[in-house]
């Protein structure tokens, strides 16, 4: 499936404050942690829980979010399907780098070794 260009503005304004806590929630229901949650972002952006605590309260959108984040060498290794697209046919920068993120959190909620999710890292 191909992304709109309504649909990556979307992506792009959505809050980082407003999908962290559905995050947590879903990573938790299935016996993960906050914790391990905060370390998988932090492999793919550099933001440690401290900075992204400091992002949640400045309420910025995933485009800042990813602006100013510092991706993982390894980020092109993220690939299959999210939500419908497969992650490595995504054309615009940040739907991508939202998409690796929500795939990231994905396969902690599905109990994937941590070793497999950060890629090797």
């Amino acid at each position: 499936m191909k992304t709109t260009q309504e649909h990556n503005e979307k992506i792009a304004k959505m809050t980082f404050a407003a999908v962290y806590p559905l995050y947590i929630r879903k990573v938790e229901s299935k016996g993960r942690t906050k914790e391990e949650l905060n370390r998988v972002i932090e492999w793919l952006t550099g933001f440690n829980e401290s900075k992204q605590q400091e992002l949640i309260a400045e309420n910025v959108n995933f485009e800042t979010f990813f602006k100013r984040a510092t991706l993982h060498p390894n980020a092109h290794l993220i690939t299959g399907v999210i939500c419908g697209y497969r992650i490595e046919e995504i054309e615009n920068p940040v739907t991508k780098q939202v998409r690796y993120l929500d795939k990231l959190v994905d396969e902690l909620a599905k109990g994937k070794k941590m070793e497999k999710i950060l890629r090797g890292s």
